[in-house]
């Protein structure tokens, strides 16, 4: 069910979420919001290239000063275009597409932090886990995947439809900032590792013969836009895997599980 990249995530997880909850003593929720873009085909390499807006929830699980388990839900808006990249930029391709990703990460903080502290009230973060995520890649309104843009519905050398869900390994950078006894706030950049080629419509080779192409006939019109291009000739990369990322700032409130007593005292 899971790739082997993402047993370690999990399998780290699993051992604080086990061996740390005698220390734990608070559970922040919040709200983020920032903006999300995608690399991939379509955007070989363009950092924040398309950014769209991204909002969603978070609740962290504070093991202690040093670690925290981060579960979080955001949608964003992925997009690309071929145009503006160097990789083939005449083959007239584009895409948008709603993500929604649900993760949960290990953060460990580089200082002693925790919401309310006078002295720990600030710290870098890294971190890292495993999310699933939901994309659905569409061109002028319609869902190209129901299209078989590569030849996906008639079998063209054994291709498939692909899913629109898929396991990803998130892992980021960021901030943590404490504003009052209760108020946090983190920002952070966050990038995922995907197993799928397909967030953007976009992976192997054109199938069609252009001069053949019925320009009333959607399906075939979007695999090949420029209506310029033969069977074999390359629609993208298969090599390389799509990714996607999500960068922002989240505004948590602080609910105490256990006495501060019992762990650490509000004045360090």
């Amino acid at each position: 069910m899971f790739s082997s990249a993402s047993k370690p995530a999990i399998l780290t997880i699993l051992f604080l979420s086990l061996f740390h909850p005698a220390i734990s003593q608070d559970l922040e929720i919040g709200l983020t919001v920032g903006g999300s873009y995608y690399l991939g085909d379509l955007n070989p390499g363009k950092h924040f290239m398309n950014t769209q807006l991204a909002f969603g929830l978070v609740a962290r699980y504070n093991l202690d000063t040093r670690w925290s388990v981060k579960l979080s839900a955001i949608r964003g808006i992925l997009k690309g275009d071929a145009e503006s990249s160097a990789f083939l930029p005449d083959r007239g391709l584009s895409f948008s597409s709603s993500v929604t990703d649900i993760s949960g990460v290990v953060e460990f903080n580089f200082l002693p932090y925790f919401t309310g502290s006078y002295k720990s009230s600030i710290s870098p973060y890294i971190y890292t886990g495993i999310s699933f995520f939901f994309f659905d890649p569409q061109a002028n309104g319609v869902s190209l995947r129901s299209l078989g843009t590569e030849g996906q519905n008639i079998g063209y050398q054994g291709r498939s439809q692909y899913k629109t869900m898929g396991v990803s390994i998130p892992f980021g950078v960021g901030g943590k900032f404490s504003l009052t006894s209760r108020l946090g706030i983190q920002v952070y950049w966050e990038m995922h590792k995907t197993f799928t080629d397909y967030i953007d419509d976009v992976s192997t080779t054109y199938y069609l013969i252009s001069r053949d192409i019925n320009k009333n006939d959607v399906a075939s019109v979007m695999s090949d836009p420029t209506l310029n291009h033969n069977p074999g000739m390359q629609r993208g990369n298969s090599a390389t895997n799509d990714w996607f990322a999500f960068f922002g700032v989240s505004i948590t409130y602080k609910f105490n599980l256990i006495s501060s007593k019992k762990c650490r005292d509000l004045t360090h």
